[in-house]
C-alpha cells in the first residue's frame, strides 16, 4: 500500500460501491434463483420464525416492508419468504412455507441445505405429523381475526412443488418479457 494512503473501513467501501450504482439491488429481480432450481433454490426470508409482524416485498422498490401485525396470538411457525425470479397467479413471487384464498397462492415447504437437522429431508413424509399439523393450523388461523377464510389443501409431494416452482419461473420470464416490450 502506498505511504500516506489509508485503506477505507468496510462500511465506507460498501457505501462507495453503492453510490456508484444508480439503484440498490432488488430482492426479487436481482437475486439469482439458484443453479439447481426448481429442486434447490435461494429464498429471501421476509418473516422470521416466531414473529407476529408480517413483512412483504414491495415489488416496485425491492424493499421488505411491514405489511401488518397479525391480529391474533399466532406467530409464524417457521421462516417465511419467497423465491426470487418467480411469479404466481396472485401476482406475487412464489411463497415458501400449499393453501388457497381466492386466487391460487401456493406455499412451498423447504429445508435449508446447510441445516444439520433438516438437510437430509427430501419429502414431507419425513416431517413429524405434529410439525405438519402445526403448519396447517397456522395457515388456518393466521387471518381469522381479520375475517378472512383460508382453506388449507393437502400437502403435496416434492414433484408437485417442483412443477409449481418451474411454472412460477416461466410466469416470471413472461412478466419480464412483457415489461420489456412496454
Amino acid at each position: 500500500m502506498a505511504e500516506g494512503k489509508k485503506t477505507p473501513c468496510l462500511n465506507e467501501r460498501i457505501l462507495s460501491s453503492l453510490s456508484k450504482r444508480s439503484v440498490a439491488a432488488h430482492s426479487w429481480h436481482d437475486l439469482e434463483i439458484g443453479p439447481g432450481a426448481p429442486e434447490v433454490f435461494n429464498v429471501v426470508v421476509e418473516i422470521t420464525k416466531g414473529s407476529k409482524v408480517k413483512y412483504e416485498l414491495d415489488k416496485k422498490t425491492g424493499m421488505i416492508k411491514v405489511d401488518r401485525v397479525l391480529y391474533s396470538s399466532v406467530v409464524y411457525p417457521h421462516n417465511y419468504g419467497f423465491i426470487p425470479r418467480t411469479l404466481c397467479e396472485d401476482g406475487d413471487p412464489m411463497d415458501v412455507l400449499v393453501l388457497m384464498q381466492g386466487e391460487k397462492d401456493d406455499k412451498i415447504i423447504a429445508v435449508c441445505v446447510d441445516d444439520p437437522e433438516f438437510r437430509h429431508f427430501n419429502d414431507l413424509k419425513e416431517l413429524s405429523p405434529h410439525r405438519l399439523a402445526e403448519i396447517r393450523r397456522f395457515f388456518e388461523d393466521y387471518k381469522k381475526n381479520e375475517n378472512k377464510e383460508v382453506a388449507v389443501n393437502d400437502f403435496l409431494p416434492p414433484a408437485t412443488a417442483q412443477e409449481a416452482i418451474k411454472h412460477s419461473m416461466d410466469l416470471y420470464a413472461e412478466y419480464i418479457l412483457h415489461s420489456l416490450r412496454r
